[in-house]
């Protein structure tokens, strides 16, 4: 007994961190567009950070509950209610069998996550729960769900009560102008200097044709030394491919295992989440950073995440914020990135 979906909604299916070691044969990695938005919710009722969850897309299910549960909600602000009530996203909440679950139109962001204590009844393919539509592999049957399709939890399951009234603060995914900073690489030498000050300079809007697949952007024309295609190699997660038209394409969890267009750069691990919350008409502006840069927010997000889920953060946790505090106050007065230096310009 689990979850019974009197309404599917238009793209709600079951994804986890993805699968890895199956790009060599063809396999996307596929998983969850917001990386964050799905880890706080396990964190929230003590789950693993890769546990199984369900994705929805613009407008959420209506779920019957056919067990009690304890469940957590994040992501876009679906406004869900349970009962026709108000429920609080972000926060692990108790609900009863025969409790109604239900979700609006998205007031802000695209993409929305439920994950349960108890866990879904969910098989692991390949390493993996997530749900590849294309290869229907994995996840439920494969497949999005349908109306009247039920997931049970697993047997045996914690009941999770303990984490109940635990939350952390919602995240804002309404801006509809955003920074979203990127390390240069690995064609970068494909474009003119002109060019890669356009990809920097330039906004760029979030177009209509996104899927998971990627968001393919409008804007200045980003100009190539010669021709935009090069010899397929791999697509990482992130990643800004340029084709010939000049428009920039950011490649997002089912991306094709390797492409033929040249990439300008990759959007940073903490600002993917932003980044694909983006609705149609948001205006997206690239900001240069280092490798060095990136990694080092990433470390602060995921020793902060731990630290704010205090049942599940460890003394190395909770050590590994105060360093990082002490990197930050550190690097104040260091020299920022500007274009000019990462084009050795003068």
């Amino acid at each position: 007994m689990g979850f019974k979906f009197e309404r599917s909604g238009p793209m709600t299916t079951v994804q986890d961190l993805g699968r890895y070691g199956y790009q060599k044969d063809g396999f996307s990695v596929s998983g969850v567009m917001d990386r964050r938005s799905a880890i706080t919710a396990n964190f929230l009722v003590g789950n693993e950070a890769g546990d199984p969850v369900l994705e929805f897309l613009l407008i959420g299910p209506r779920i019957m509950m056919t067990s009690d549960a304890v469940i957590a909600v994040t992501g876009g602000d679906f406004t869900p209610k349970i009962n026709g009530q108000p429920m609080p996203m972000y926060e692990a909440v108790a609900v009863k069998k025969g409790d109604r679950l239900d979700f609006n139109l998205a007031i802000e962001g695209l993409w929305g996550y439920i994950a349960v204590a108890n866990k879904l009844d969910i098989p692991l393919v390949m390493g993996s729960y997530s749900t590849n539509m294309k290869c229907e592999v994995g996840g439920f049957k494969g497949r999005k769900l349908k109306n009247d399709d039920e997931i049970d939890f697993r047997e045996g399951g914690r009941s999770g009560l303990e984490f109940v009234g635990h939350t952390i603060e919602k995240e804002y995914f309404g801006d509809m102008k955003k920074d979203i900073r990127v390390v240069l690489g690995p064609q970068d030498d494909a474009f003119t200097e002109e060019g890669i000050k356009t990809f920097f300079e330039g906004d760029y809007v979030v177009t209509n044709e996104c899927d998971r697949m990627g968001y393919r952007l409008d804007g200045p024309v980003i100009e190539h030394k010669g021709s935009a295609d090069i010899i397929s190699d791999g697509i990482p997660y992130g990643t800004i491919q340029v084709p010939s038209s000049g428009k920039p394409i950011v490649m997002l969890t089912d991306r094709q295992t390797t492409g033929g267009y040249t990439k300008i750069g990759s959007v940073v691990a903490v600002d993917m989440p932003q980044f694909v919350q983006s609705k149609q008409g948001c205006c997206i502006r690239f900001v240069p950073v280092t490798v060095g840069d990136a990694q080092y927010e990433l470390r602060k997000y995921e020793a902060s995440l731990k630290a704010l889920i205090h049942e599940k953060a460890t003394a190395e946790d909770i050590d590994g914020v105060t360093e990082i505090k002490r990197q930050e106050s550190a690097q104040k007065g260091k020299k920022k990135w500007s274009i000019k230096t990462l084009l050795h310009l003068n």
